[in-house]
């Protein structure tokens, strides 16, 4: 099994024998690895119809609910990792799912869409959205409703009381070094409570 490049390195974050939590878990592609390859087990919370019934047939433990309503059905601590992949740009109510995650789980990572890449800022200069393979919608059509950059996610993190331990940036799947901030079109962080 196949991983996106943001969901292979998550994958490798993620301890042998950890419980863990998906959210916005898509077919249960993560969940499915994370189980096959190091013994994990967890869930993972989707909303689409078509997504919950791909993951069921994964073997993938799945609830099916809406993020923005919270994680109330699970208590303080419950996981090791809890997991916020390519979703986080979707939330109505990104501060609360932040807040959720570092109460359920001891450890947290999320990956996104960096909206400094160079060609949105270019293409904002131009006078037009930015359309990409990371950010394939029509500005009237879009399911995003907050994109940022790094710095604006870590500037998020620590106003929640979020320790970022690590953070990856990637560029057509690999890592970006110089110039993250407008070279970089994929971040992923990993974080804890303080």
């Amino acid at each position: 099994m196949s991983l996106r490049p943001d969901l292979e390195l998550i994958a490798g974050w993620i301890a042998p024998g950890s419980e863990v939590l998906d959210l916005g878990c898509g077919d249960g592609t993560l969940l499915a690895h994370l189980r096959d390859a190091k013994r994990c087990r967890g869930y993972g919370v989707e909303i689409a119809d078509d997504n919950v019934l791909a993951a069921t047939r994964k073997r993938v433990n799945v609830i099916q609910a809406d993020l923005e309503s919270g994680l109330k059905m699970f208590g303080d601590d419950r996981f090791d990792t809890v997991v916020l992949s390519q979703t986080l740009q979707a939330m109505r109510h990104t501060e609360d799912i932040l807040r959720e995650m570092a109460r359920v789980g001891r450890q947290g990572i999320v990956s996104f869409p960096n909206f400094g890449h160079w060609r949105h800022v270019l293409s904002l200069a131009a006078g037009r959205m930015p359309v990409t393979p990371q950010i394939p919608y029509q500005w009237y059509d879009t399911p995003n409703v907050h994109l940022c950059t790094l710095r604006d996610f870590e500037i998020l993190a620590a106003k929640l009381g979020l320790r970022v331990t690590e953070r990856v940036v990637l560029a057509n799947g690999q890592p970006v070094r110089f110039a993250p901030s407008l070279r970089a079109t994929l971040a992923v962080y990993r974080f804890e409570s303080r």
